[in-house]
């Protein structure tokens, strides 16, 4: 390659190839980040012809990292993490030491030393963050309550990571005879580890969410749309760099809290708006620097070992996690959600993986077995995804274990005996209790109207009913669910939630058990709007630009006629 430019030669290798490869792949039926990974292979250092720069290639990559992190964070509150810590945290933990059993009982078959196994096992225990978001943004299901517990999961899971990646050093030497830290050398790093994320989380919850709003808003004021960009771009990359120099937290989950307290600023939606292209740019550049770390001869001269990483990643795991999931008495569609995020690893694997051969504890074929699992899964994860609803209808149509699943005996799950007889008939049952569903229910609850909501998370169902509200948990694009809320005597079915596939699935099933209901749904754009108006008949879809327009335009109206 052009040594004078290799900046700009792997930028235009990357991004040209990535279009070729991704069209392709879209005409093909098959998820566009496909075509992205090949493209990667084809420019990576282990097929002839072109090389990109794989180190600038990576450093490109970790931009889009914090750049979509720092997306997420600006539609993620404090409050949403909060309400997924009793699923999030413990299914995390649990999860991320029944990948690594299984990791480290296939590297110990292999003739492989403890130490070598361990750091396997942990490196398939983490998903990516990045192809998670990918693929819940695919399906729309970024901000539903699924969506909410799959990116607090990874969370957790990449916080855990922090802790993994400062501690490996000494504990890997020590189980190589190289010096145990007798002195409590481990233990001190522990706690100077949990010190520092502790204080970079509490400075940016303190004093973050005040500075940066208020720079924001000063930015603002000054007119410039570029200006504007450059101060999101500029706080997102600064904060995480920052974050990660100073206080040792990673790159993403710097730019994730930085974009969690700008949340709090009223520019909040215009900042992911702004940086949306920047982020989907670098996002492929990651894509793109994955393929370039895949040698193709791993899957000729270990199929089977390959074959059984793969499993792993994307059965064994997401088994693990969808019975975690349901333990925890949350729903089906929860836990194949959950299952289906997981299904695939991805940049702190990559970051262990290459830690562990620098302290010369694992085999040269680890890191060519890690990078396949995580090229093999990262394409099928889409699938996987796709996969969710006919798998959920093949198994409740077939699986009794199933059908009881899903009407389990949950004391949440339908409303209490003593229940008034005002929510049992002619109320309005309102699904979705987040931002939207709560301010409908504070007027629903101001004008003395009853109303039944439908909600998964049963931490909120909780709250409700010690309110002495009624509410029941569950997904509401299941027909038991609504049963239970007695929508079909209901005079309204009102649908606050963000998953448009699920709105459509609940409307269906509430005409069907009640065909004179009023149905009322919140949409995000105008397609959406028109297959859901299509849906609901005579309901009527409440779409957010559009609803505004028309409350500004009332407002002009009513205050010209006043005046004239």
């Amino acid at each position: 390659m052009d040594h004078d430019l290799p900046l700009i030669t792997t930028i235009a290798a990357a991004l040209g190839l990535a279009l070729v490869f991704g069209f392709l792949a879209a005409r093909l039926r098959l998820p566009a980040l496909v075509g992205y990974l090949l493209a990667g292979v084809l420019i990576g250092p282990f097929t002839p012809g072109f090389v990109a720069d794989t180190a600038l290639a990576s450093q490109l990559a970790e931009i889009g990292v914090m750049l979509l992190m720092f997306g997420v964070g600006l539609h993620f509150s404090l409050g949403d993490l909060l309400a997924v810590r009793r699923i999030a945290i413990p299914g995390a933990i649990v999860q991320m030491a029944a990948a690594t059993a299984m990791g480290f009982g296939a590297a110990m078959l292999w003739g492989w030393s403890v130490p070598a196994a361990l750091v396997f096992g942990i490196s398939l225990s983490v998903a990516s963050t990045v192809v998670l978001l990918r693929a819940l943004e695919g399906q729309g299901a970024l901000e539903s309550f699924n969506g909410r517990i799959a990116v607090g999961w990874l969370v957790v899971e990449d916080l855990a990571m922090v802790l993994v990646l400062v501690l490996l050093p000494p504990l890997a030497g020590g189980m190589a005879g190289k010096g145990a830290p007798a002195d409590g050398s481990l233990w001190r790093e522990l706690l100077v580890t949990l010190f520092q994320v502790g204080l970079f989380v509490a400075l940016m919850l303190v004093v973050g969410r005040r500075v940066f709003p208020w720079l924001l808003w000063q930015v603002q004021k000054v007119g410039s749309r570029e200006l504007f960009t450059l101060c999101v771009v500029a706080a997102a990359v600064s904060i995480a760099y920052g974050a990660t120099r100073i206080f040792g937290v990673s790159f993403a989950l710097g730019a994730f809290f930085a974009g969690m307290v700008l949340r709090e600023s009223q520019f909040s939606h215009r900042a992911a708006q702004e940086t949306l292209p920047l982020r989907d740019a670098f996002a492929v550049l990651f894509f793109v620097s994955v393929g370039m770390l895949f040698d193709p001869r791993i899957l000729v001269d270990q199929p089977l070992r390959v074959l059984a990483v793969v499993g792993i990643i994307v059965v064994g795991k997401s088994l693990a996690a969808a019975l975690l999931v349901l333990l925890l008495r949350y729903p089906l569609h929860t836990a194949l959600t959950v299952s289906a995020s997981l299904a695939q690893i991805g940049e702190f694997s990559f970051i262990l993986i290459g830690l562990g051969a620098a302290l010369g504890v694992m085999p040269p074929e680890a890191q060519s077995l890690v990078v396949a699992g995580a090229l093999i899964s990262i394409a099928l994860n889409t699938l996987v995804f796709r996969s969710i609803a006919p798998l959920q209808r093949w198994l409740l149509a077939r699986s009794q274990v199933a059908r009881d699943l899903a009407a389990r005996d949950d004391p949440l799950a339908e409303l209490p005996m003593t229940t008034d007889e005002k929510y049992l008939s002619r109320q309005v049952v309102l699904v979705g209790y987040g931002r939207v569903g709560r301010r409908v229910a504070d007027a629903l609850e101001e004008e003395g109207i009853p109303f039944v909501v439908a909600e998964q998370n049963r931490e909120l169902v909780e709250q409700l009913r010690a309110r002495g509200l009624a509410a029941v948990v569950g997904d509401a694009s299941q027909p038991e669910v609504l049963v239970q809320a007695h929508v079909a005597r209901a005079c309204m079915l009102v649908i606050a939630g963000d998953d448009a596939l699920a709105a459509r699935r609940m409307a269906v099933h509430a005409r069907l058990l009640n065909p004179q209901i009023e149905i009322a749904v919140r949409s995000h754009n105008e397609d959406e709007a028109r297959l859901l108006q299509e849906e609901i008949a005579e309901g009527r879809v409440f779409l957010g630009e559009h609803e505004l327009a028309q409350a500004m335009a009332r407002h002009v109206l009513e205050r010209c006629a006043a005046g004239a």
